[in-house]
């Protein structure tokens, strides 16, 4: 009787490793996809430019997609997290780059992401800039996320 229970469980968890399988590539890697969610204010603020990214796989609505992904993985390489806010005590030059705001949501990396763009000083322009072309480059509008900052 005991020989026949220890088959009966081998034989039912030999048949269920394929379903545990499917269901780990199922939910295991789509959790841990990097995915954001980039909003675009325009100048005026009166309306606003949402895009979904989703990299490794790429995917989503950003119209530059492919090429958004590249430049995060390449940003995101060093040390430096592009997605970290301008500390308080940072001396920033007091240029203005226009009105265009951003936020950008989500996970990448398996970390959260919670951030805020802006272009009211130096340091901000430098943050920004670095995430062209996931954000819209303000030298050319219209290139980098269709015609969202306006």
């Amino acid at each position: 009787m005991r020989r026949s229970l220890i088959t009966f469980a081998a034989i039912s968890f030999t048949l269920a490793l394929p379903t545990l399988a499917v269901a780990t590539e199922e939910h295991g890697p789509a959790q841990a996809r990097d995915h954001l969610t980039v909003t675009v204010f325009g100048a005026d603020q009166a309306y606003a430019k949402r895009y979904e990214l989703r990299c490794e796989p790429t995917g989503g609505d950003h119209p530059r997609a492919e090429e958004a992904c590249e430049a995060l993985n390449r940003t995101t390489r060093g040390v430096r997290n592009p997605f970290q806010s301008t500390s308080g005590d940072t001396n920033c030059s007091m240029i203005y780059g226009g009105p265009a705001t951003a936020t950008i949501t989500g996970t990448w990396r398996g970390a959260p992401v919670d951030a805020r763009f802006s272009r009211e000083n130096g340091c901000e322009i430098a943050r920004w800039d670095t995430l062209v072309p996931v954000l819209p480059d303000q030298a050319d509008p219209g290139r980098a996320t269709g015609s969202a900052a306006r």
